[in-house]
C-alpha cells in the first residue's frame, strides 16, 4: 500500500481537501475544445439553487451525446480524436481543481511522471467530489438527499468502469482506468461506504465510535482506500508484491486520517461531532461536554498525548513500505509522510490546544522539509 503510500501523498492531501468546501475555478479553466463537445457551465448549482456536485459536478460537462454515456470502448478514428481533446480539457480541470484545494499534495504529484501524475489528479477529483456529497453546501441544505445522492453516486461510478462517463471529470477517472487496468472499482465503493458513515441522520450514519476498532474502519473507508486507488499507479519495487505494499499504505491513510481527527477535534464540535472513540474518553476521564464546551484540563491533555502517540505508530507502520515502492514514488510519499505528520508537532507545541489553535506547517517548513525526504530514501 505504499504504492498507496503516493496515495499516502495524496491521500493526506486528498483527505485534508475532501474537508473544505469548493472552490470555484471556472475562471482558471482553459477551453481548447470548444467545438469537440464540451462547454463551462455558468454555474455551479442544481435548479433548486443549491451546489451539485453530483448532477452537475464542477464547471465542465459533456454535451456531446455521442459521447455522453456511450461505451468508449469501440470509437472510430475520427471519434477518438476528438475523444483526446476532450481528455486534455478533463485533465486540465483536475489539475486545476487539484491544485486548489490539496496544495502539498498537488506538490508531491509533481515529481510524478505526466502520466502517473494525471491518473492522480483524476483520483483525487473523484475523491473530492465523492465527499462534497456529505459535506458540501447541498449537504448542508439538505442531509435527507445525502444517501440518495450518493447511491446515485455509485451507480455513476460503476458506469465510469463500464466505458460509461457522464461529464469530463468521469472522462478522466475512466481513461486512468484505461491505462491502468488493475485499478480496482471496491475501494472507491468503499469510500462511498465511508462516507455513508457520516450522514448526519439517526440510524443512517454514525453518530459516534465506541471503540477504536469501528473508528479504524472509518479511517480505512475514507482514507485508507485512497492508497489501494493509487498503488496501481505508483507501482512496485523490483521484487515487492501487492501485498508487502499494501499493509504500509493502508496504515498511512488511517495515520493521516487519525492526524485529521486530532487537528481538527475543535473544528468538528461546531458540527455536533466526536470522532474519538467513546471507550478512550472514558479511559481518560473527559467527558463529551468538556470537549464541546473547549476545556483543555490535564485529562484532556492525556487524551491527546495517546492520540498522537496512536497516530505516531501507525506512521512508522506506514514508513516500513516505502522501501515496496517503485523508486520514483518514493520521494513523493516520503515527502508527505514527514509533512503531515509535523501536524502532530504543532498540535504539542500548541499545548494540546485544538480548540482555540490551528495546527498547520508551513509553507517553508514543507520546503525546508524536502532534502531529509530525499536523503532517507537514498
Amino acid at each position: 500500500m505504499f504504492t498507496a503510500l503516493t496515495t499516502l501523498c495524496l491521500h493526506f492531501s486528498i483527505i485534508r481537501a475532501l474537508q473544505q468546501f469548493p472552490v470555484d475555478v471556472r475562471s482558471q479553466v482553459r477551453n481548447p475544445a470548444k467545438n469537440v463537445g464540451l462547454e463551462v457551465l455558468s454555474k455551479t448549482f442544481d435548479s433548486s439553487g443549491n451546489y451539485s456536485p453530483l448532477y452537475k459536478p464542477n464547471r465542465m460537462k459533456i454535451v456531446d451525446t455521442s459521447f455522453q454515456r456511450r461505451d468508449l470502448t469501440c470509437l472510430k478514428p475520427e471519434e477518438s480524436q476528438k475523444l483526446e481533446a476532450l481528455l486534455h480539457v478533463a485533465y486540465e480541470e483536475c489539475e486545476t481543481i487539484t491544485r486548489a484545494y490539496a496544495k502539498t499534495f498537488y506538490l508531491g504529484t509533481k515529481f510524478m511522471t505526466e502520466e502517473k501524475k494525471k491518473a492522480v489528479w483524476a483520483i483525487y477529483v473523484w475523491c473530492r467530489r465523492s465527499d462534497d456529497l456529505v459535506d458540501g453546501p447541498r449537504a448542508l441544505v439538505h442531509p435527507e438527499r445525502m444517501e440518495s445522492d450518493l447511491g446515485l453516486w455509485e451507480t455513476r461510478l460503476e458506469n465510469i468502469w463500464e466505458g460509461k462517463p457522464e461529464d469530463t471529470l468521469d472522462l478522466a477517472l475512466w481513461d486512468a482506468k484505461r491505462k491502468y487496468p488493475s485499478l480496482d472499482i471496491q475501494p472507491f465503493k468503499d469510500m462511498i461506504d465511508g462516507m455513508r458513515m457520516d450522514i448526519p441522520i439517526p440510524g443512517v450514519g454514525v453518530e459516534s465510535f465506541e471503540t477504536f476498532e469501528e473508528l479504524k474502519l472509518y479511517c480505512y473507508r475514507v482514507a485508507g482506500t485512497v492508497g489501494l486507488m493509487t498503488l496501481p499507479i505508483m507501482g512496485l519495487a523490483e521484487g515487492s508484491t501487492y501485498q508487502d505494499a499494501m499493509e504500509p499504505a493502508l496504515s498511512l491513510g488511517i495515520a493521516l486520517q487519525l492526524t485529521n481527527i486530532i487537528r481538527d477535534v475543535g473544528e468538528d464540535t461546531f458540527r455536533e461531532r466526536i470522532y474519538l472513540p467513546q471507550e478512550d474518553l472514558k479511559r481518560f476521564g473527559v467527558s463529551e461536554e468538556q470537549i464541546m464546551n473547549g476545556v483543555v484540563s490535564p485529562a484532556y491533555v492525556n487524551l491527546m498525548k495517546f492520540q498522537i502517540e496512536r497516530a505516531r505508530y501507525y506512521y512508522r507502520l506506514a514508513e516500513s513500505g516505502i522501501r515496496h515502492l517503485h523508486p520514483s514514488a518514493r520521494f513523493p510519499v516520503r515527502a508527505s509522510l514527514d509533512i503531515y505528520s509535523k501536524i502532530l508537532d504543532k498540535v504539542e507545541q500548541n499545548g494540546y490546544d485544538n480548540f482555540k489553535k490551528r495546527a498547520y506547517v508551513t509553507k517553508m517548513e514543507k520546503f525546508l522539509t524536502l532534502p531529509s525526504c530525499l536523503l532517507k530514501i537514498l
